[in-house]
């Protein structure tokens, strides 16, 4: 059952107070000052929630969350939201706090709680915190019924293309912290570097996204404009990098197509954008990447003996995928091979 939250219980404490005092003078200019208090109290946030299941046709619903501006307590089940909250200066009060990527550790408050896993919150710890906004996003969608019931609640997944959505959060998370001119900056500079990185991949030659997991490659696929929560991420260095595809009837799925080390022969990209989803997720006594392409057939390639295999930061391109920070470790990454 909900608990009477702090917030409400000074509102009831301020009118009673005000009651009290009984001053017609400081009834009228509270009465005139009220508007703009209550206009700047809280952000709206609206987007298309999907109410099917995992295995069903999506059915989208418009949802709409007021959510309080300077917000003293957040939980985050995102990570991209995390590290943008971060890098605008706030602070995280709760999150999976065994998926928070090391570089974004220093967002976290010192006294931060372990809110449950990216797909499976503990409301019990939750409620106890009464925190002011929840966060979820990608693999915490389905939380969102839930975490509702103890706080305001807003996904900030994935929607439409990699770049929308970057703007989309980080104007709103900058609205909501109330650090607006910071988010702009961040997203000024994050577009400049996008900028850069597709200006040298431009004169790069062909390239082609490749996941690495359990020893079996798959190979990524541009988004387009038709890029969805679950294709956007693969389409990546193609979308919003601008790595000419060396192949593009490749199935754009979250995990890319299966291939072979053959396919990378017969297609021969002039370069390889790998990313390790083992390293990624931590999986353990997982082979190396760079130990799964250590082959005849990939020394054959193009890519291998122009020393043109790129090895992608796997958390920020596989788990996070967003968020002011990760976006310019992928910048990075990206103008590596103009050095």
């Amino acid at each position: 059952m909900r608990t009477t939250r702090p917030l409400i219980a000074a509102s009831i404490a301020l009118v009673t107070a005000a009651a009290l005092t009984g001053c017609a003078t400081d009834s009228a200019e509270a009465e005139a000052d009220a508007p703009e208090a209550s206009e700047s109290s809280t952000v709206e946030f609206t987007w298309d929630r999907n109410l099917a299941g995992e295995d069903e046709e999506p059915n989208y619903e418009e949802t709409t969350v007021e959510v309080p501006k300077n917000p003293e307590s957040i939980v985050v089940f995102d990570m991209a939201s995390l590290d943008t909250i971060g890098a605008l200066g706030g602070e995280i009060a709760g999150a999976p706090l065994e998926s928070v990527p090391d570089y974004l550790q220093g967002y976290l408050a010192e006294d931060a709680f372990n809110a449950g896993t990216l797909f499976e919150a503990d409301l019990v710890a939750i409620e106890a915190q009464q925190p002011d906004l929840i966060i979820i996003g990608g693999r915490s969608t389905a939380l969102f019924e839930d975490l509702s019931e103890i706080a305001p609640t807003v996904d900030l997944s994935i929607s439409g293309t990699f770049l929308d959505t970057l703007e989309r959060n980080t104007t709103f998370l900058g609205e909501v912290l109330g650090a607006e001119d910071a988010a702009a900056e961040a997203l000024a500079e994050l577009e400049a570097g996008i900028e850069d990185a597709k200006t040298v991949t431009a004169d790069a030659g062909t390239g082609l996204g490749l996941m690495i997991s359990g020893g079996r490659l798959s190979a990524m696929a541009p988004a387009g404009d038709a890029a969805t929560g679950r294709n956007a991420r693969g389409g990546l260095i193609y979308d919003v990098f601008g790595v000419e595809p060396v192949v593009e009837d490749v199935e754009a799925a979250t995990h890319g197509e299966p291939v072979s080390f053959e396919f990378l022969l017969e297609h021969n990209p002039d370069f390889l954008w790998v990313v390790d989803r083992d390293a990624a997720t931590g999986e353990e006594n997982a082979q190396a990447a760079a130990a799964v392409l250590d082959n005849d057939i990939v020394k054959q390639t193009t890519a291998f003996q122009e020393d043109q295999i790129v090895y992608l930061d796997p958390t920020a391109w596989y788990i996070v995928f967003g968020g002011i920070d990760t976006t310019r470790i992928m910048i990075e990454d990206v103008l590596q091979i103009a050095e």
